[in-house]
């Protein structure tokens, strides 16, 4: 179901419309200045961002999503912790009606052990995480040939737990690796980061994503606006990426996320969290119906708004609330 049953009354007084649950489904957390002696970042990872380092803690995270009138988040583990995962755990302990955690699958080139690569993933799964997240670049070889991996997507897909996949220096580098992932067990269910990273300048890159939409349990995260090439509002991301999705996929499998603190950055220009990632999506699905302008005459119904900002979300990760 769609309908709305608000796990805080916080929300009653931003969110215009109360049947609406929106759940961020991409973002990320990590500890500020007084909190990394208990959590520290990995050492091999650079560390956040100078202008992020203090502003994407749990309780400021709670403070923003408030604010925009978001309901839950899934929390994506950050590359600053690589394979700890304690920081995420914790807040998911803390607020489990308003987190849930996507873990970071560990290639584990050494040995790709595939009965540790499955306790680790039961035992995150105990803590809180709904997810996996595969990171093409931790990976050594393809991620369809890493016994390991291939363990992990299967059980996955037996478990009904999405596995998202970060394609950030281009899906043609990864796109027959998740065709053969796929293939390996169908009924897994993938998520593509970040409209597949497929910048409003590199249609080539594009028109694969939109070919990915023959595989029934892929889906796309409308996530990371500021990443794609364009500036703020977005209107060629919401013309000529967001509408051609939408006629492909449908909106069944496209879903809302923001890639917090990444859309605080000081030089992402347009609004922070609420203005420039909730305002924008929610707007693109509000404007009388059309989203890509007449010449596309794709509608997006009340009930398809509600699933891409956080239907779909629930669907696939279950519900966030008491």
């Amino acid at each position: 179901s769609f309908s709305s049953s608000s796990s805080s009354s916080k929300f009653s007084n931003n969110n215009k419309n109360n049947l609406m649950k929106i759940i961020d489904s991409h973002l990320h957390i990590w500890s500020n200045s007084q909190e990394t002696n208990q959590y520290p970042y990995d050492p091999d990872q650079p560390p956040p961002p100078p202008s992020l380092k203090d502003i994407a803690s749990t309780h400021a995270l709670l403070q923003q999503m408030d604010q925009a009138g978001v309901h839950g988040a899934l929390i994506v583990q950050p590359i600053n912790y690589k394979f700890d995962h304690r920081y995420v755990s914790n807040a998911i302990k803390m607020y489990p009606d308003r987190f849930k955690g996507m873990m970071l699958f560990d290639p584990d080139h050494d040995n790709q052990d595939e009965e540790l690569a499955l306790q680790r993933l039961d035992e995150l799964i105990l803590d809180g995480f709904v997810g996996v997240r595969f990171n093409p670049y931790l990976f050594q070889g393809k991620m369809s040939e890493n016994k390991a991996a291939v363990a992990v997507f299967q059980r996955c897909g037996e478990l009904k737990i999405p596995v998202g996949i970060m394609c950030f220096k281009g899906i043609d580098l990864h796109y027959e690796d998740i065709l053969q992932l796929c293939n390996t067990s169908p009924k897994t269910c993938v998520i593509l980061d970040h409209f597949g990273f497929a910048a409003v300048d590199h249609q080539k890159q594009f028109d694969l994503v939109l070919d990915l939409a023959k595989l029934d349990n892929l889906s796309v995260k409308i996530s990371a606006l500021f990443r794609l090439g364009d500036v703020y509002p977005y209107e060629r991301v919401r013309k000529e990426r967001f509408g051609p999705l939408l006629k492909a996929f449908g909106a069944e499998r496209l879903m809302f996320g923001s890639d917090f603190p990444y859309v605080m950055e000081e030089n992402v220009v347009g609004g922070g969290y609420k203005g420039g990632a909730v305002d924008v999506v929610n707007s693109w699905l509000s404007k009388s119906g059309n989203v890509s302008g007449d010449d596309e005459g794709i509608t997006v119904s009340e009930e398809e708004r509600i699933a891409i900002m956080g239907g779909n979300a629930e669907r696939l990760f279950g519900f966030w609330g008491r």
